[in-house]
């Protein structure tokens, strides 16, 4: 089907500039002068960082990578989210926030646990 257009029209419609979108409709957010790739993600940075302020957790870090290698060979890389000491329970987490669990999260959440015996927690 065409679709026919005064001159005026299209130039309207070119003018408007679309915004390329997530894959998963996440929005970018800007909190404490760090970009997160989500809404979700910002939300618990800002309740790990009052953990921090009440002595829960410490040793906080962003975007982690993990070398996932079997056998010698460097099979994946793993950013994890979040890596952070919890004093509450005594051990180290991993915390990745996902709205959509993909089959490559999942099989590098494996490779995690083959790899490094690390859990990966995930937060929706």
């Amino acid at each position: 089907m065409t679709l026919h257009l005064t001159r005026e029209q299209g130039q309207a419609i070119l003018a408007q500039k679309t915004k390329p979108t997530n894959k998963y409709n996440a929005k970018r957010v800007l909190l404490d002068g760090i970009c997160f790739d989500s809404k979700a993600e910002a939300n618990y940075y800002a309740a790990l960082k009052l953990r921090e302020k009440a002595n829960e957790v410490t040793d906080i870090e962003l975007q982690r990578w993990y070398d996932l290698i079997v056998n010698g060979v460097l099979v994946a890389r793993y950013r994890a989210d979040f890596v952070f000491f919890d004093r509450l329970c005594f051990t180290r987490r991993i915390v990745d926030t996902k709205g959509v669990v993909t089959r490559d999260f999942r099989m590098k959440q494996r490779l995690m646990k083959a790899c490094h015996g690390l859990e990966i927690e995930v937060v929706k």
